[in-house]
Order: C-alpha cells, then sequence, then structure tokens
C-alpha cells in the first residue's frame, strides 16, 4: 500500500462522520490547490496546480495540471493531469495556479512557471491534452509595461473575455503595485500591446476578474498581515477605476497559509472555489503544501456588493439528480470516497479509471434517481483486471456503506490475458424507485487486482 492510499484511509474517519455529503472537501482523494473555473453550459470544470506531486516535506514542485468537472455540483469526474510542463513543453519545469478559458471552440490554459514567467497552452477539449503552441512563455519579467516590478511575483494568471469580444490577462503578487493585467490577441496567445499596471488594497496573489450586471468584480488573496482573505474591488472599466470594496472571504477554515480563489455562476447560482488542507490535517501530515479543494455559495446585495462567504461543510446543493439510464457514469465520478485511487487511461486522454482498491474501500454518488417503476434494473460495470479474479465483487447499496444492499456484480471471470475491457451485470434485488445515494462498495481479496471504468443501470 502506497503512501496516498496510507493518508486516505487515515481520513477514512472524517469521511464517515461528516464528509458525505460535505463541499469540502471537493475530489478528496487526491490533493489540489489553486482553483479556477471554466463554465460551459452544462458542466463546471476546476483546473488544480497538483499538489499529489509535491514533496510532504516542503516545496511547491508542481510539475502539473489537474481538472476536476461537475454537472450538478456534488459528483466530481476527476480527469487527471491535463497538462504538463516539464513534459509538455521545452521551456518551462512547473506549472502554478492554472487558469483556462474557451473561444472559438478551443480551450487556453494559462500557468505560472514557478514566479518566473506565464505561458499558454492550448487543447480542442476542456480535459486535453493541451499543447505548447507558442513554445516559448507569453510573459516574462522583460515584457513591455511589466518593470518596475521589484519583488513580484509573475504567476496566478486569471482570464477574462469582456461582452465585446476583448480577452484579458490579468497576474502578479506580492505587493499592492503588483497587479498587472494585459489584453490579448483574438487567438488568445500574444498580448495586443504593452502590460498595464493596477494597484489593490494588500494584494498578495491569485487574481480572478469577473462581470455580473455590466460591473467588473476584481477578486484577490491578501497579504499575511491582511489575514489572507479574499477581498475585492470594483469598477465600470476592466483595467481602471477599481475601488476596494471588503472581503468575499475570510481565510477558510483549517488553512494556516496561502489561499486561492475564484467565483463563478452556474445555472443562476453563484461559487465561490477555494483551497482548504483538511485532508492533510485529518490524515496528521504536514499540511503546508498538501492542499484540497472546497466549495460554498455566495449571493449578491440589492447594491450588487458580495454577501461575504460563510464556510460550511454541506453548504452546496446538488442542482439535479443523476438519471444513471441515459449513459455510462464514469467509475471516477462521485461526490466522497474510501480508499480509492484514479488512474489514467493512457488510450482515453481525459478519461481516468478507478484502481488500487481494497476490501471494504467505496464511492459515494450523490442523488441517483432511479425513476418511479416498477420494473427490474440491471447494473452494468466495465471492468478488467491483472489476474482471475476468484474473490470479489461490487456491492450497490443505499443511502450509506452500510444501508440496505440492493444487488451483488461477482467479479470472477476474466484476466489481462483478453487484454479488453469485460462488460459485467448484475440484477437489482427488487425495483428501487424514487432518489438515493448510491453506495459502490468494493469486496473482497482480489479486488487489488480489478480496475474500474464505468457504470450504468439499464431497465429490462
Amino acid at each position: 500500500m502506497n503512501l496516498k492510499k496510507i493518508i486516505l484511509f487515515a481520513f477514512t474517519a472524517l469521511t464517515t462522520c461528516f464528509q458525505l455529503s460535505a463541499d469540502y472537501p471537493v475530489a478528496s482523494h487526491r490533493y489540489l490547490a489553486d482553483p479556477s473555473v471554466l463554465v460551459t453550459e452544462n458542466r463546471v470544470y476546476v483546473y488544480c496546480s497538483n499538489d499529489d506531486v509535491s514533496p510532504v516535506e516542503g516545496g511547491y514542485n508542481i510539475p502539473n495540471i489537474v481538472c476536476i468537472s461537475t454537472s450538478d455540483m456534488k459528483n466530481w469526474t476527476d480527469h487527471g493531469i491535463v497538462f504538463d510542463a516539464a513534459r509538455d513543453t521545452s521551456w518551462a519545469v512547473k506549472s502554478w495556479a492554472p487558469s483556462a478559458i474557451e473561444r472559438n471552440g478551443k480551450y487556453y490554459l494559462y500557468f505560472g512557471n514557478s514566479g518566473a514567467n506565464i505561458g499558454v497552452a492550448v487543447s480542442d477539449s476542456p480535459t486535453g491534452p493541451f499543447r505548447d503552441e507558442r513554445g516559448t512563455f507569453l510573459i516574462d519579467h522583460s515584457t513591455p509595461g511589466v518593470q518596475p516590478f521589484q519583488g513580484g511575483w509573475l504567476f496566478d494568471p486569471g482570464v477574462f473575455i469582456d461582452d465585446d469580444g476583448q480577452a484579458y490577462i490579468y497576474f502578479g503578487g506580492n505587493g499592492d503595485d503588483k497587479p498587472r493585467v494585459a489584453k490579448l490577441k483574438e487567438n488568445m496567445t500574444e498580448l495586443d500591446g504593452d502590460v498595464m499596471k493596477m494597484e489593490a488594497l494588500n494584494f498578495f496573489e491569485a487574481a480572478w476578474v469577473f462581470k455580473r450586471n455590466g460591473t467588473y468584480y476584481y477578486s484577490y488573496s491578501t497579504t499575511p498581515k491582511a489575514e489572507m482573505r479574499i477581498d475585492y474591488m470594483t469598477s465600470d472599466h476592466p483595467i481602471e477605476g477599481f475601488e476596494y470594496k471588503g472581503a468575499i472571504a475570510a481565510q477558510p477554515p483549517i488553512n494556516n497559509n496561502n489561499n486561492h480563489s475564484g467565483q463563478f455562476e452556474f445555472k443562476g447560482q453563484w461559487y465561490h472555489v477555494y483551497h482548504n488542507r483538511i485532508v492533510a490535517a485529518e490524515a496528521g501530515i504536514p499540511t503546508g503544501f498538501r492542499r484540497n479543494i472546497g466549495l460554498e455559495t455566495f449571493t449578491f446585495d440589492t447594491d450588487g456588493n458580495i454577501e461575504e462567504v460563510q464556510y460550511t461543510t454541506n453548504g452546496v446543493e446538488q442542482n439535479e439528480a443523476i438519471n444513471p439510464y441515459e449513459g455510462w457514469i464514469q467509475a471516477e465520478t462521485f461526490a466522497a470516497q474510501k480508499g480509492i485511487e484514479t488512474e489514467h487511461m493512457l488510450t482515453t486522454p481525459g478519461n481516468m479509471m478507478v484502481g488500487s482498491l481494497d476490501e471494504g474501500d467505496w464511492t459515494l454518488i450523490k442523488g441517483i434517481d432511479f425513476g418511479e417503476g416498477e420494473t427490474v434494473q440491471t447494473f452494468k460495470a466495465k471492468i478488467k483486471s491483472a489476474e482471475i479474479c476468484q474473490n470479489a465483487s461490487i456491492e450497490l447499496h443505499l443511502n450509506s456503506p452500510e444501508g440496505s444492499l440492493i444487488s451483488t456484480c461477482k467479479v470472477d471471470v476474466f484476466s489481462e490475458e483478453t487484454g479488453n475491457w469485460q462488460i459485467l451485470t448484475s440484477e437489482l434485488s427488487h425495483a428501487v424507485t424514487g432518489t438515493h445515494d448510491l453506495y459502490l462498495v468494493y469486496r473482497g481479496n482480489d479486488v487489488t487486482d480489478m480496475k474500474f471504468d464505468e457504470w450504468k443501470l439499464e431497465i429490462n
């Protein structure tokens, strides 16, 4: 059992007590940080620095970016590493605090190469793979307009496209006079003019801009002396005239170091995504370089001011139930888990599978709508194994890992010799109706050899 598995087992008490439908941590099976958001019509994509690869003892050794996504704000899909600066570029070694945006059917991912410069990668999909088409950085300390920048940090890009089609990139860190902004050309990989200077009270890092009802909101993390809050300014112009308004959110619970967030609207609700360090804290390891993602809602008053975020462990509601009959559901889509890990499917970029399982591990899929009929339902799972499984199964339980057992799918028929995924089935013991939480509980000594790709229900 590897170190990550041990950490996740140490986290079991927390997941059992109150994380089952909690909104921190999101994607509790891995360490992620510095979230930014890309919103499409039906899905939210969150791009994160990958703390899984940082040494526990210390240091932000982060060469790659992980993407997670959701359509219902409770169940999150792990898309894995979508870009690796050390692997996918010839000039960068790190990729900190990414930001992504879509334009004309292409997706652009901006990242900081530590604090030295900022790059951009391009993809045809929000889940990558992202390509370094420029072959060099977009912005560095010699870019016209950046200087004077004594002691400044050149990182944390936040990208925004205005209603008139003009794109902007906001970045910088470590001083009230260190925020910077530049226009981007329509191709999104070149600057359109010199970098311009901005100012923000107690500015530290994590610049982020959004627009609501004609007002531009500029949020950022404050300095340690200002308690590392997320503060904001507003203006009627994307570059100038910003006035300090106050705090969006205090330093998150269990987060005694840097802070980073983004604000976004999805299906009429406004959200605040951030990181804290609850997973590492509960695992009893140093928390400095092992962060995890959280999510909260917020509102505006009648004057457009942001009502300060109140952190909760279950403050975000599922906006729609999952229909398990309309197609395959990825095994790496869940609201909570115990002990699982995800692995890349090398043949399908952006797609992961569940593996490294042990007896009693489980995943929770929140809010499954089983329907109202009385017909028999069948569970189908796409699975393969490195060895012939003689003692492995997936149990389906309602509403808790020990809840009503409605089906047992035996995993006992295959090996890697076939080289193919196989679809296994089991009938539900009775017709289930209404909306329930579904726990997939992994059983048996041979479950360690199993890889799990996706599942669905069918009505006979």
